[in-house]
């Protein structure tokens, strides 16, 4: 029986690539908790992971040589699943096997965004994670970044109150394309651009609509209707791009992902009033990095925000040259001119609140705002999504086909 309170919560990160790095540098704002071991398949970086953790005072991280010996250790409370979408499902029950058998002492799991890659894979990770009696939490950051939480707060108690709520949530994620081979692959990441970034359009334009307090699935899916699109990457030129960056894997003269996909999500509330949530998302943006753009409608108000849209811009001209990389802003395209700067992308991003709001539910035994619950719906409608897409048509839920459904770029030999 696991006591708790717990003083500090002790994290197991199962994962030590990008998303990784930026859960660690957002934890440098959390109280109460260390991250007390990681575990790669690549031996340098774990270890160079686990360097990093104690050099961010975050704790005595040990770099474990197996998923195994991961979730086994005494001095892990709690497992971050960060690694890819196609390894999710065999962490949970390598995981959910060792409690059930009495070999591991962990009594919760987060994981990150999408929570699997098809409906039947996320209802396994709900289905496992409760058969286990884990406390889950869905880490979805732009449900926890600063603007959303601070304008939500504001609509509600302001606009809302005095004239009706939200009707209309508009949400747009666009950069320039992923960092690993695996992304790009549609089996592996379950799909392109919808799966990998419309994950979070949905579900933080969900949040907005929803009524403080009012649990998520206070508001229904009444019919979704997508569209996929190939606008850059299938021209020869980028195809041939990506097979020089990541390999023969990548083929997107043959067997692209989309790179462009758009979402009208409709919903009900509890009174049966209409809802729409309009999103886009892309991997064909090009501009100064990551751009994020978000909007609240409702009948006498309007909330907007757009990631580039900083306080703190840095001009340089064309006779600073240096390296490329991505110390202004996240998928940063270029060195030169004027450059947005986001002077703290963790925060920004949602990743501190989001992973603050984590540690303390799980060491106090309280549910998440968002849980694995939350991650199946999400995924339910992506989903839907891709099988409007595929049939040229909008797709009324419940939609019970969605169950077994795989997108067809996902399917093995599509």
């Amino acid at each position: 029986m696991t006591e708790l309170p717990r003083q500090t919560l002790r994290v197991g990160f199962v994962g030590t690539g990008f998303i990784a790095h930026f859960h660690l540098k957002s934890l440098v704002g959390v109280r109460n908790v260390e991250v007390t071991g990681a575990f790669s398949p690549t031996a340098e970086h774990r270890a160079r992971f686990a360097s990093e953790v104690e050099a961010l005072d975050l704790g005595t991280c040990r770099a474990h040589d197996s998923l195994e010996s991961l979730v086994t250790a005494d001095d892990v409370d709690a497992i971050w699943i960060l690694s890819p979408n196609y390894t999710r499902i065999e962490v949970m029950r390598t995981l959910t096997a060792a409690i059930k058998t009495g070999r591991s002492r962990v009594f919760a799991v987060a994981c990150e965004k999408p929570l699997a890659r098809t409906v039947a894979e996320a209802r396994e990770m709900l289905r496992l994670a409760e058969d286990a009696g884990l406390n889950h939490g869905y880490l979805e950051n732009q449900v926890f970044s600063t603007p959303v939480q601070r304008g939500k707060e504001i609509i509600w108690r302001r606009a809302a109150s005095a004239t009706g709520r939200p009707y209309l949530a508009r949400a747009a994620e666009e950069h320039s394309g992923p960092h690993e081979p695996w992304f790009w692959q549609g089996d592996k990441q379950g799909g392109g651009v919808l799966s990998d970034m419309m994950c979070h359009s949905v579900e933080v334009a969900r949040h907005l609509l929803t009524a403080p307090g009012a649990p998520r699935n206070s508001l229904k899916v009444k019919a979704v209707n997508g569209t996929v699109a190939n606008l850059k990457w299938t021209r020869p030129g980028y195809a041939d791009e990506l097979s020089k960056r990541f390999g023969k894997a990548v083929d997107y003269r043959r067997r692209p992902a989309e790179d462009f996909a758009r979402a009208t999500v409709m919903l009900e509330d509890e009174d049966g009033n209409e809802l729409m949530i309009e999103a886009t998302t892309s991997w064909a943006y090009v501009g100064p990095g990551l751009r994020i753009q978000l909007e609240l409608l409702g009948p006498e108000y309007a909330l907007e925000y757009n990631s580039l849209g900083t306080g703190l811009k840095i001009f340089l001209s064309r006779e600073v040259k240096g390296s490329e990389g991505e110390d202004l802003v996240e998928k940063q395209n270029a060195e030169q001119g004027l450059m947005p700067i986001l002077e703290d992308e963790a925060g920004v991003y949602g990743y501190t609140d989001e992973n603050r709001h984590m540690v303390e539910c799980f060491r106090k035994g309280v549910k998440p705002l968002e849980t694995f619950e939350d991650g199946l719906a999400v995924v339910e409608i992506l989903m839907g999504l891709y099988r409007s897409a595929e049939i040229g048509a909008t797709l009324a839920f419940p939609a019970p086909e969605l169950e077994d459904y795989v997108p067809v770029v996902a399917r093995t030999g599509a």
